[in-house]
Protein backbone atom coordinates (compact mmCIF):
# COMPACT_ATOMS: atom_id res chain seq x y z
CA UNK A 1 0.00 0.00 0.00
CA UNK A 2 0.87 3.60 -1.00
CA UNK A 3 -0.93 5.74 1.84
CA UNK A 4 -2.14 4.81 5.41
CA UNK A 5 -4.93 7.08 5.49
CA UNK A 6 -8.90 5.77 5.72
CA UNK A 7 -9.03 3.55 2.27
CA UNK A 8 -5.41 2.96 2.41
CA UNK A 9 -5.31 1.10 6.22
CA UNK A 10 -8.88 -0.31 5.22
CA UNK A 11 -6.98 -1.81 2.22
CA UNK A 12 -4.21 -2.86 3.96
CA UNK A 13 -6.48 -4.09 7.22
CA UNK A 14 -8.63 -6.44 4.47
CA UNK A 15 -5.87 -8.01 2.76
CA UNK A 16 -4.09 -8.62 6.12
CA UNK A 17 -7.15 -10.90 7.54
CA UNK A 18 -7.31 -12.69 4.28
CA UNK A 19 -3.81 -13.68 4.79
CA UNK A 20 -1.37 -11.83 2.81
CA UNK A 21 1.59 -10.30 3.92
CA UNK A 22 1.16 -6.41 3.48
CA UNK A 23 3.83 -3.42 3.39
CA UNK A 24 2.37 0.10 4.25
CA UNK A 25 4.32 2.99 3.03
CA UNK A 26 3.61 6.61 4.07
CA UNK A 27 5.30 9.51 3.86
CA UNK A 28 6.86 9.65 7.52
CA UNK A 29 7.06 8.01 10.55
CA UNK A 30 4.53 10.00 12.08
CA UNK A 31 2.18 9.07 9.33
CA UNK A 32 3.12 5.32 9.59
CA UNK A 33 2.20 5.55 13.06
CA UNK A 34 -1.07 6.98 12.36
CA UNK A 35 -1.72 3.98 9.66
CA UNK A 36 -1.35 1.49 12.23
CA UNK A 37 -3.29 3.75 14.78
CA UNK A 38 -5.91 3.79 12.25
CA UNK A 39 -5.95 -0.34 11.30
CA UNK A 40 -5.29 -1.05 15.19
CA UNK A 41 -9.03 0.96 16.19
CA UNK A 42 -10.93 -0.48 13.06
CA UNK A 43 -9.46 -4.38 14.64
CA UNK A 44 -10.82 -3.47 18.02
CA UNK A 45 -14.31 -2.34 16.72
CA UNK A 46 -14.02 -5.73 14.60
CA UNK A 47 -13.43 -7.67 17.81
CA UNK A 48 -16.02 -5.49 19.77
CA UNK A 49 -18.82 -6.63 17.46
CA UNK A 50 -17.85 -9.99 17.53
CA UNK A 51 -16.73 -9.71 13.51
CA UNK A 52 -13.08 -11.44 14.31
CA UNK A 53 -11.91 -13.07 17.34
CA UNK A 54 -8.85 -11.07 19.46
CA UNK A 55 -6.49 -13.56 17.98
CA UNK A 56 -7.61 -13.00 14.12
CA UNK A 57 -6.86 -9.40 14.59
CA UNK A 58 -3.96 -9.61 16.57
CA UNK A 59 -2.60 -12.12 13.77
CA UNK A 60 -3.23 -9.71 11.06
CA UNK A 61 -1.97 -6.58 12.73
CA UNK A 62 1.35 -9.39 12.80
CA UNK A 63 0.98 -9.19 8.79
CA UNK A 64 1.39 -5.19 8.22
CA UNK A 65 4.48 -3.69 8.07
CA UNK A 66 4.28 0.00 8.21
CA UNK A 67 7.08 2.23 7.07
CA UNK A 68 8.21 5.36 5.43
CA UNK A 69 10.72 3.56 3.03
CA UNK A 70 9.75 3.25 -0.46
CA UNK A 71 12.14 0.60 -1.43
CA UNK A 72 10.78 -1.76 1.45
CA UNK A 73 8.04 -2.31 -1.52
CA UNK A 74 10.76 -3.95 -3.71
CA UNK A 75 9.47 -7.56 -3.65
CA UNK A 76 5.61 -7.31 -3.40
CA UNK A 77 3.45 -8.77 -6.34
CA UNK A 78 0.55 -5.83 -6.29
CA UNK A 79 0.88 -2.34 -5.02
CA UNK A 80 -2.08 -0.16 -4.58
CA UNK A 81 -1.89 3.50 -4.44
CA UNK A 82 -4.15 5.51 -1.98
CA UNK A 83 -2.93 8.59 -1.75
CA UNK A 84 -4.89 11.49 -2.08
CA UNK A 85 -7.41 12.65 -5.20
CA UNK A 86 -4.90 14.46 -7.38
CA UNK A 87 -3.32 13.29 -10.61
CA UNK A 88 -0.20 15.34 -10.39
CA UNK A 89 0.88 13.45 -6.90
CA UNK A 90 -0.85 9.98 -8.42
CA UNK A 91 1.45 10.14 -11.11
CA UNK A 92 4.40 11.15 -9.36
CA UNK A 93 3.74 7.84 -6.79
CA UNK A 94 3.63 5.66 -9.42
CA UNK A 95 6.64 6.74 -11.72
CA UNK A 96 8.42 6.58 -8.12
CA UNK A 97 6.79 2.66 -7.09
CA UNK A 98 7.53 1.91 -10.79
CA UNK A 99 11.21 2.39 -10.62
CA UNK A 100 11.32 0.01 -6.81
CA UNK A 101 8.99 -2.80 -8.17
CA UNK A 102 9.85 -5.74 -9.81
CA UNK A 103 8.76 -5.92 -13.85
CA UNK A 104 6.10 -8.80 -13.07
CA UNK A 105 4.17 -6.33 -10.27
CA UNK A 106 0.72 -4.90 -10.59
CA UNK A 107 0.65 -1.34 -10.07
CA UNK A 108 -3.26 -0.27 -9.40
CA UNK A 109 -4.60 2.90 -7.96
CA UNK A 110 -7.57 3.51 -5.77
CA UNK A 111 -8.83 6.66 -7.45
CA UNK A 112 -12.48 7.42 -7.36
CA UNK A 113 -12.48 9.13 -10.84
CA UNK A 114 -9.19 10.24 -12.86
CA UNK A 115 -8.75 7.69 -16.06
CA UNK A 116 -6.37 5.18 -15.06
CA UNK A 117 -4.50 5.86 -18.81
CA UNK A 118 -3.45 9.22 -17.23
CA UNK A 119 -1.82 7.56 -14.40
CA UNK A 120 0.29 4.45 -16.27
CA UNK A 121 1.51 7.15 -18.53
CA UNK A 122 4.34 7.26 -15.63
CA UNK A 123 4.89 3.67 -15.65
CA UNK A 124 6.98 2.25 -19.21
CA UNK A 125 4.82 -0.75 -18.84
CA UNK A 126 1.31 0.35 -18.83
CA UNK A 127 0.23 -3.22 -19.65
CA UNK A 128 0.44 -4.14 -15.78
CA UNK A 129 -1.71 -1.00 -14.84
CA UNK A 130 -5.09 -0.74 -13.69
CA UNK A 131 -7.51 0.86 -11.19
CA UNK A 132 -8.78 -0.58 -8.36
CA UNK A 133 -11.70 1.29 -6.82
CA UNK A 134 -12.53 0.24 -2.86
CA UNK A 135 -15.36 1.87 -1.00
CA UNK A 136 -15.24 3.00 2.19
CA UNK A 137 -15.15 1.96 5.06
CA UNK A 138 -13.57 -0.83 3.04
CA UNK A 139 -13.74 -3.58 5.66
CA UNK A 140 -17.47 -3.20 5.83
CA UNK A 141 -17.75 -2.34 2.43
CA UNK A 142 -18.32 -5.66 -0.56
CA UNK A 143 -17.28 -3.90 -3.74
CA UNK A 144 -14.46 -3.65 -5.53
CA UNK A 145 -14.26 -1.73 -9.42
CA UNK A 146 -11.77 -3.00 -11.45
CA UNK A 147 -10.46 -0.67 -13.95
CA UNK A 148 -9.13 -1.62 -17.43
CA UNK A 149 -7.29 1.31 -19.23
CA UNK A 150 -6.57 0.55 -23.17
CA UNK A 151 -3.20 -0.75 -22.36
CA UNK A 152 -3.99 -2.96 -18.99
CA UNK A 153 -3.29 -6.74 -20.41
CA UNK A 154 -6.01 -9.58 -19.91
CA UNK A 155 -3.30 -11.21 -17.66
CA UNK A 156 -3.09 -8.16 -15.33
CA UNK A 157 -7.40 -8.36 -14.92
CA UNK A 158 -7.37 -11.93 -14.19
CA UNK A 159 -4.52 -11.83 -11.51
CA UNK A 160 -6.24 -8.56 -10.22
CA UNK A 161 -9.70 -10.29 -9.94
CA UNK A 162 -7.69 -13.91 -8.01
CA UNK A 163 -6.78 -11.26 -5.38
CA UNK A 164 -9.94 -9.22 -5.13
CA UNK A 165 -11.82 -12.69 -5.01
CA UNK A 166 -9.21 -13.92 -2.03
CA UNK A 167 -10.38 -10.28 -0.16
CA UNK A 168 -14.16 -11.72 -0.10
CA UNK A 169 -15.14 -9.16 -2.37
CA UNK A 170 -16.77 -8.67 -5.79
CA UNK A 171 -15.18 -7.27 -8.80
CA UNK A 172 -17.44 -5.38 -11.32
CA UNK A 173 -15.30 -4.53 -14.22
CA UNK A 174 -15.39 -1.39 -16.11
CA UNK A 175 -13.90 0.82 -19.04
CA UNK A 176 -11.87 3.86 -18.01
CA UNK A 177 -13.35 7.14 -18.33
CA UNK A 178 -14.12 9.32 -15.39
CA UNK A 179 -16.21 8.56 -12.24
CA UNK A 180 -16.72 4.76 -13.34
CA UNK A 181 -19.73 3.03 -12.82
CA UNK A 182 -20.25 4.10 -8.83
CA UNK A 183 -19.74 7.62 -9.34
CA UNK A 184 -21.46 8.21 -12.80
CA UNK A 185 -24.29 7.32 -10.91
CA UNK A 186 -23.31 8.65 -7.44
CA UNK A 187 -22.36 11.69 -8.08
CA UNK A 188 -25.12 13.83 -10.38
CA UNK A 189 -27.86 12.55 -7.24
CA UNK A 190 -25.34 14.05 -4.79
CA UNK A 191 -25.41 17.37 -6.32
CA UNK A 192 -29.01 17.43 -7.16
CA UNK A 193 -29.44 17.10 -2.84
CA UNK A 194 -26.85 20.15 -2.53
CA UNK A 195 -28.18 22.40 -4.67
CA UNK A 196 -31.51 21.98 -3.01
CA UNK A 197 -30.10 22.30 0.09
CA UNK A 198 -27.92 25.31 -1.20
CA UNK A 199 -30.72 27.33 -2.94
CA UNK A 200 -32.98 26.75 0.31
CA UNK A 201 -35.57 24.26 -1.20
CA UNK A 202 -35.63 22.20 1.69
CA UNK A 203 -33.52 21.78 5.43
CA UNK A 204 -30.54 19.31 5.46
CA UNK A 205 -33.10 17.05 7.69
CA UNK A 206 -35.55 16.90 5.30
CA UNK A 207 -33.91 15.87 2.15
CA UNK A 208 -32.10 13.14 3.93
CA UNK A 209 -34.90 11.99 5.46
CA UNK A 210 -36.84 11.74 2.26
CA UNK A 211 -34.52 9.67 0.89
CA UNK A 212 -34.10 7.94 3.98
CA UNK A 213 -37.65 6.94 4.98
CA UNK A 214 -39.00 8.09 0.64
CA UNK A 215 -36.93 5.63 -0.94
CA UNK A 216 -35.25 3.37 1.31
CA UNK A 217 -31.55 4.60 1.15
CA UNK A 218 -29.74 3.58 4.37
CA UNK A 219 -28.10 7.51 4.73
CA UNK A 220 -29.24 10.47 3.23
CA UNK A 221 -27.05 12.21 0.28
CA UNK A 222 -25.84 15.16 2.82
CA UNK A 223 -24.85 12.60 5.40
CA UNK A 224 -23.11 10.76 2.59
CA UNK A 225 -21.27 13.55 1.50
CA UNK A 226 -19.93 14.37 5.11
CA UNK A 227 -19.23 10.57 5.42
CA UNK A 228 -17.21 10.51 1.93
CA UNK A 229 -15.24 13.87 2.67
CA UNK A 230 -16.69 16.85 0.95
CA UNK A 231 -12.95 17.29 -0.44
CA UNK A 232 -13.13 13.93 -1.94
CA UNK A 233 -16.74 14.59 -3.71
CA UNK A 234 -15.12 18.31 -4.99
CA UNK A 235 -12.41 16.23 -6.74
CA UNK A 236 -14.41 13.57 -8.43
CA UNK A 237 -17.09 16.17 -9.99
CA UNK A 238 -14.27 18.43 -11.33
CA UNK A 239 -12.60 15.21 -12.79
CA UNK A 240 -16.11 14.26 -14.03
CA UNK A 241 -16.70 17.31 -15.23
CA UNK A 242 -13.46 18.09 -16.98
CA UNK A 243 -14.12 14.77 -18.96
CA UNK A 244 -17.76 15.49 -19.80
CA UNK A 245 -18.71 19.05 -19.23
CA UNK A 246 -21.92 18.07 -18.45
CA UNK A 247 -23.85 19.98 -15.98
CA UNK A 248 -24.76 17.96 -13.55
CA UNK A 249 -21.29 16.92 -12.76
CA UNK A 250 -20.53 20.50 -11.78
CA UNK A 251 -19.75 20.98 -8.20
CA UNK A 252 -21.64 23.81 -6.90
CA UNK A 253 -20.37 26.87 -5.29
CA UNK A 254 -21.39 25.78 -1.92
CA UNK A 255 -19.31 22.83 -2.10
CA UNK A 256 -16.04 24.80 -2.81
CA UNK A 257 -16.58 27.09 0.29
CA UNK A 258 -16.77 24.03 2.22
CA UNK A 259 -13.61 23.08 1.38
CA UNK A 260 -12.18 26.32 1.94
CA UNK A 261 -13.22 27.01 5.33
CA UNK A 262 -12.30 23.02 5.91
CA UNK A 263 -15.91 22.02 6.60
CA UNK A 264 -14.73 18.37 5.24
CA UNK A 265 -17.78 15.91 7.16
CA UNK A 266 -17.09 13.70 9.78
CA UNK A 267 -13.13 13.32 9.73
CA UNK A 268 -13.16 17.33 10.45
CA UNK A 269 -15.96 17.18 12.74
CA UNK A 270 -18.11 19.42 10.58
CA UNK A 271 -19.83 19.26 6.72
CA UNK A 272 -23.39 19.58 6.37
CA UNK A 273 -23.44 18.24 10.05
CA UNK A 274 -21.67 18.77 13.21
CA UNK A 275 -19.87 15.94 14.35
CA UNK A 276 -17.96 15.13 17.74
CA UNK A 277 -14.92 13.14 17.07
CA UNK A 278 -14.20 10.75 19.46
CA UNK A 279 -9.97 11.83 18.23
CA UNK A 280 -8.58 14.38 16.41
CA UNK A 281 -9.10 13.82 13.28
CA UNK A 282 -6.72 12.47 10.93
CA UNK A 283 -6.17 13.55 7.18
CA UNK A 284 -7.82 10.76 4.89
Amino acid sequence: MIGGGLMGSGIAEVSAAAGLSVVVREVDEQAAAGARSRVEESLARAVTRSKVSQQAAQDALERIEFTSHLHELADVDLVIEAVPEDAALKTAVLAEVADVVEPHTLIASNTSSIPIAQLAAAVPDASRVLGLHFFSPVPVMGLVELVVALDTSPETVERAREFIERLGKTAIETKDRSGFIVNMLLVPYLMAAVRMYEEGFATREAIDEGMKLGCGHPMGPLTLCDFIGIDVIYSVCDELYEEFKRPEYAPPPLLKRMVASGRLGRKTGRGFYEYAPSRPPVPA
